[in-house]
This record gives structure tokens, sequence and C-alpha cells, in this order.
């Protein structure tokens, strides 16, 4: 289950001497969209938690640069 991510566009005023912001990402984390745990979620190892940062892999979601991605494509 992967991470939702969001663009916001903000509002740019005709009247502000800034230069305009494009639109901006950000990611919604998944435990917004799991509701209980279901029982006998599956789990990563104690080494391989560790390394994640969560025990059950269904909540893993590594992070990835928005910004990166669309200076490539």
């Amino acid at each position: 289950m992967p991470a939702s991510r969001r663009w916001v566009q903000p509002y740019v005023s005709p009247f502000d001497p800034c230069p305009p912001i494009g639109p901006i990402a950000y990611e919604t984390p998944i435990q917004l969209y799991l509701g209980f745990q279901p029982p006998g979620m599956e789990q990563f190892s104690p080494v391989q938690a560790l390394a994640h940062g969560t025990l059950w892999p269904g909540l893993y979601s590594p992070y990835t640069n928005p910004y990166l991605e669309k200076k490539k494509g």
C-alpha cells in the first residue's frame, strides 16, 4: 500500500511582488488509510524492522523526492 502523494497549487495574487511558487508536493502517511490493524498482518524480521523504521511492511513507505522525479521526466 503506497503512500498517497498530494499536490497543492498555492494562490498567486496579481499584486504579489514575489515570483509565484509552483505546485507543492507532500505525502500523506499510510496510517491515515489503515483503520485498525488486521489480525495476522505480515511482519518484518527484527533487523529489517529496524532498517525500515516499522514492524509491518504494509506501513513502510520510502520517501522519494517528487521534485527530483519531476526534473528527470
